[in-house]
């Protein structure tokens, strides 16, 4: 069994890029203490464990993950809902990542996390990196959603 998953690296320079990326990053995990807000650079920095959705769903399924970094650039605002910069070890559940132009090629970014908490950046234009860190370890168990009436169909995984 091959204990070694590939290391991801992207550029997001559109909307496409950010759903790959987004897809990558579902069920990541955040300590409120990893999101690095740096308003003189405009750029918002998000360190977080990401589960490998490839390894979890192969032949020899495998349930792990990997230090990865998300880099925002020409970032002109960061909101938070929900999310107190005094808890530092707070843990976020990250859902999805997602992009809404509101004037070409500016727009809003958002972050949403489990629980109803959010980012939202407002940005001159898409421009983001993901990176991953280092190497995967394996984790006992495999993110899970609760499928109910409520849930937006959107959200649901297939």
């Amino acid at each position: 069994m091959d204990q070694k998953m590939d290391q991801l690296k992207f550029v997001v320079l559109d909307e496409e890029d950010l759903e790959i990326v987004s897809t990558h990053l579902q069920d990541a995990v955040v300590k409120v203490s990893d999101v690095l807000w740096r308003p003189r650079e405009n750029r918002l920095v998000v360190a977080l464990n990401r589960f490998d959705w490839e390894s979890a769903q192969s032949a020899n399924p495998e349930f792990r993950r990997r230090r990865t970094a998300l880099r925002f650039e020409r970032v002109l605002s960061c909101k938070s809902r929900d999310v107190n910069p005094a808890g530092k070890d707070a843990v976020l559940n990250l859902l999805a990542v997602e992009f809404s132009e509101t004037d070409e090629p500016s727009g809003v970014v958002t972050l949403t996390f489990s629980g109803g908490a959010a980012l939202k950046l407002n940005v001159e234009c898409l421009e983001a990196e993901l990176a991953d860190l280092g190497p995967s370890w394996t984790t006992a168990t495999c993110p899970a959603h609760a499928l109910t009436d409520e849930a937006p169909r959107k959200a649901r995984r297939k």
